[in-house]
């Protein structure tokens, strides 16, 4: 068995807002708007990183690469796979020791010159479930059919907000079958229910955690350490 078609464990966490660089757009992930967007955000998250280093004496890697996806249909998205009608708002996350005004100020200087628009916004997701995907991004369609469809149904929630997903591996070095994706999707009860999301764990990551060392600050090393606690902790869900 290899370790794209091994079985993902869902697990929910509760998340709290965070602060992104943010730019939208459409179309297949291989083509060129994909690629223009990334030339427009890369550059603002380094100009981020190198005013924390020079500005406010701190020094971070910047995160992963992270993106919402979604279709006017979902079933475009998860089973069809019709990337030619995808939707996506691409994200890098931004340390909260970071100000709004010091990230503006780096937006506005290089806004005549983007290939596309970015800017700053806060995402609110809360309560989410979460697998970790190892292998191609085309053979999530199995995993995201359980994430958005019998996952929920089972556990008494529905979808909120979209669809969310982490490369943990540097697409230009690590091949398809070994690259490691975080997926995530909002959910939230339907109603008020004694049901509970069961054979699930929940985790909190939040400052209070962060200051007492619980968990890193660093939003990478906590990507990566999470990564690896769901690979360590793997087990077999129905559907997965």
């Amino acid at each position: 068995m290899t370790a794209s078609t091994l079985p993902h464990a869902l697990r929910t966490l509760e998340l709290p807002a965070r602060r992104y660089l943010m730019v939208d757009g459409s179309g297949d992930p291989n083509a060129s708007g994909f690629q223009d967007a990334l030339g427009a955000l890369y550059p603002v998250a380094y100009a981020v990183k190198f005013a924390s280093k020079n500005d406010l004496g701190r020094d971070y890697v910047v995160p992963p690469l992270e993106a919402l996806w979604w279709a006017d249909e979902l079933a475009v998205f998860t089973a069809q796979r019709d990337k030619s009608r995808w939707k996506w708002t691409l994200l890098s996350l931004v340390p909260d020791w970071i100000d709004a005004e010091t990230v503006q100020s780096i937006l506005t200087a290089r806004e005549a010159g983007a290939a596309a628009p970015v800017r700053l916004e806060t995402l609110e997701e809360g309560l989410c479930v979460q697998t970790l995907h190892v292998g191609p991004f085309d053979d999530e369609g199995e995993i995201l059919a359980e994430m958005h469809h019998a996952f929920p149904e089972r556990a008494g929630h529905i979808l909120t907000g979209t669809h969310h997903e982490i490369s943990l591996s540097d697409l230009r070095r690590v091949p398809p079958e070994r690259q490691r994706t975080i997926l995530r999707q909002p959910i939230r009860p339907a109603a008020p229910s004694p049901r509970s999301v069961a054979a699930t764990e929940t985790i909190v990551f939040d400052e209070e955690q962060s200051a007492k060392g619980r968990v890193s600050p660093d939003p990478e090393v906590y990507l990566r350490r999470a990564a690896r606690r769901f690979i360590e902790t793997a087990e077999v869900t129905p559907g997965g």
